[in-house]
């Protein structure tokens, strides 16, 4: 892995200027009428989330020569990937289409690496660049003053001994949103008798182990990758596996006659439409896993990747829950009607079954609309840029956005490489020097 060393000579200065207020500043505040206690004037872009897209955005513009400033409302780096997936996890995709840039991932690394090594990764990924963010730095909220042209992002800091300092207010010409489309746990709404459910009800987010349900009847809800991968990984370890196949979905092998599905549509689509890529993938994945629909897991009339290029829903890469599936160790169920009694789960056929853990494998939803104050750029509805990929990485008044694509890593890649370039091609010596800082709090404090 590369260091961030004498090759590139950064801008200056690379710390932000202290600007405290006095009590009486008149400055906007990010849409809350009280005053922050301290103003921080950043000479480069602020950026919010130290996930994958945030470390990979600060290190393209540190070797463009723009510093940056990462805010992270965790105690570490990668915190989604550190804390909210399960031990046994392992990366869908090779290795070479989750690298990001100027980094590859370290000899000896296997083709599909593990959690524990990905996460490794992405730290060496920040020390090698020199990428320190502010830790504990929950930001509240951001908005464009227009009044001076800059972005206002309001953060809850937590001191060294854990405790919240007074939030502070980080003032920048430029505001990256790197919260990732995947920055909160999103749970089903409405289901009736659900609270008055007494086993154990968890989000895959916060699954760990199977071992930990050895001999207990569980029930997955969600068929997705997570949901067939718990459902195998609980499974393997002891536990009696059900889960709830609501909608029809797209089983692919994780390889074709050992190349990765994935690598091989993206060579062919090289080449061929997208619907021949389709028909091509189908046609093998009938030859090796058989007819899913004879299990449950009925396909969709449109091709994997037409649903995943209009809608963003990724096709399930079997790495050995279908075999499961076959031979009876998982379940396939309906749809919940709804609970009954204190551990009871009735389905839409009519069938009712006791379970001692309900996990819900329903997937994530962005935070964004929560924090930022913006009606253009991002919608409302979902918290993604309303411009598709590859139009979603840039807004107006220096607002970008970095991970929301729906492509994984190699968007994330794709984002931070065009952020850095359109920022650095902005930056000049003027936003990076001290009289720019007094600039701006001649006008916003």
């Amino acid at each position: 892995m590369p260091t961030s060393g004498g090759e590139q000579q950064e801008a200056e200065p690379n710390h932000p200027t202290i600007l405290h207020r006095d009590g009486n500043g008149s400055g906007t505040d990010a849409g809350d009428r009280s005053s922050p206690a301290r103003q921080v004037w950043v000479p480069g872009p602020v950026i919010v989330g130290a996930g994958p897209s945030g470390l990979a955005t600060a290190a393209c513009l540190k070797a463009r020569g723009v510093p940056s400033l990462v805010l992270e409302k965790d105690p570490c780096v990668a915190s989604s990937w550190r804390h909210r997936t399960y031990e046994r996890l392992r990366l869908h995709l090779p290795r070479c289409f989750c690298e990001l840039p100027m980094a590859p991932f370290p000899a000896g690394t296997p083709a599909y690496p593990t959690r524990d090594q990905f996460v490794a990764y992405l730290d060496g990924y920040a020390r090698a660049f020199g990428i320190e963010p502010r830790l504990g730095a929950r930001v509240r909220a951001a908005a464009y003053d227009a009044g001076i042209g800059f972005w206002r992002v309001v953060a809850a800091v937590v001191n060294e001994d854990g405790g919240v300092a007074a939030e502070t207010e980080f003032v920048s010409r430029w505001l990256v949103v790197a919260t990732w489309e995947n920055a909160e746990p999103a749970w089903p709404e409405g289901v009736e008798g659900m609270e008055g459910y007494r086993g154990l009800v968890m989000h895959t987010s916060s699954y760990k182990k199977g071992d930990e349900f050895r001999g207990k009847n569980v029930l997955v809800v969600g068929c997705g990758n997570s949901g067939m991968e718990v459902s195998l990984d609980l499974c393997n370890n002891g536990a009696r596996a059900s889960m709830v196949v609501r909608d029809k979905l797209h089983v692919l092998p994780r390889e074709i006659l050992g190349i990765s599905t994935f690598g091989l549509s993206m060579f062919l689509l090289r080449w061929l439409p997208i619907k021949r890529v389709d028909s091509l993938l189908l046609f093998f994945s009938r030859l090796i896993l058989g007819d899913t629909e004879k299990y449950g897991l009925p396909r969709p009339k449109m091709g994997p990747l037409q649903i995943k290029s209009s809608t963003g829903k990724t096709p399930v890469l079997d790495i050995g829950a279908l075999r499961k599936i076959k031979s009876g160790e998982i379940q396939v169920v309906p749809a919940i009607n709804r609970f009954t009694g204190s551990n009871g789960v009735e389905f839409i056929d009519g069938h009712r079954e006791d379970f001692d853990a309900v996990i819900f494998a329903t997937g994530y939803k962005s935070n964004v609309p929560s924090w930022l104050k913006e009606e253009e750029f991002f919608s409302h509805v979902d918290g993604f840029p309303r411009k598709p990929f590859p139009h979603s990485w840039r807004g107006k008044n220096g607002l970008y956005a970095a991970g929301f694509t729906r492509k994984g890593l190699m968007g994330t890649s794709y984002d931070a490489l065009r952020i850095a370039g359109d920022i650095a091609d902005q930056w000049t010596e003027a936003f990076a020097s001290p009289t720019a800082a007094h600039r701006s709090s001649d006008h916003g404090a």
